[in-house]
């Protein structure tokens, strides 16, 4: 491991370094990561926030979309002086302020087809925070292809959804082994239609930097197989498992 801690270091992330499971081993673990989050909304906000703070070495933030009014109800990194300002811009600039350690590389574009190969092959994780399945199964193949770790969250309402797959472990299910690709419908992940709390795109998001953060130190247990599924209108969490098929 490259990193030695300094007393800047030391001292920024004291709290999290007390910690039994962390300590410097896992903190160096997360000074050398680096994570890529797809789509800077509701759930990319709250997740490139936590990891920034939590110390995380390099994060690239992908997004071509401006910001709205709209947005600023559960998009918590962006305020009302923001709209109409690039996301990952003014993202990239106050993640900078929270922690100027980290480095932050920026795609103002929509991650597609064409881009996405020489985009992802940087990373070792990727947080999806997107808010549809065309992009969401692209990301899933891809994971797959080059045996990426991926945390994947859907939000609507009240309700969340967070998987986390490890594709170096080839008995890993995938995003398709849980939702049908012919079936399933982008209407339940548009916020436009369908609404959603801002705590609930929070909570989930946070989750995510959450599973991220367990998965590069190797820590906890994962949801290897499994969806979290969280109903915050009736407080309820629970886990469902799937197989690969």
């Amino acid at each position: 491991m490259k990193h030695n801690l300094n007393k800047s270091q030391i001292e920024r992330f004291s709290r999290q370094l007390i910690l039994k499971n962390i300590g410097p081993k896992g903190q160096k673990k997360i000074l050398s990561s680096k994570i890529l989050i797809v789509g800077i909304g509701g759930l990319g906000c709250p997740a490139a926030e936590s990891l920034v703070r939590a110390g995380i070495g390099t994060i690239g933030l992908i997004d071509n979309d401006v910001i709205s009014l709209s947005n600023i109800h559960r998009q918590s990194l962006f305020n009302s002086k923001d709209v109409k300002k690039l996301k990952v811009s003014v993202a990239a600039k106050k993640l900078k302020e929270i922690n100027p350690l980290t480095k932050i590389k920026t795609y103002k574009s929509r991650l597609n087809e064409k881009n996405i190969e020489n985009i992802i092959k940087s990373y070792e994780l990727i947080i999806d925070g997107s808010d549809n399945f065309k992009t969401k199964f692209l990301i899933n193949d891809y994971c797959i292809k080059y045996k990426k770790k991926l945390i994947t969250g859907a939000i609507s309402k009240f309700d969340g959804h967070i998987f986390t797959f490890d594709f170096k472990d080839k008995k890993t299910a995938s995003l398709k082994n849980f939702y049908q690709e012919k079936e399933i419908s982008d209407d339940i992940l548009n916020c436009e239609f369908e609404g959603v709390l801002g705590t609930t795109a929070s909570i989930v998001g946070t989750t995510q930097a959450n599973e991220a953060l367990k998965m590069i130190m190797e820590i906890g247990q994962n949801l290897k197989n499994q969806i979290l599924i969280i109903d915050l209108l009736n407080l309820n969490f629970r886990k469902v498992k799937f197989k690969k098929r």
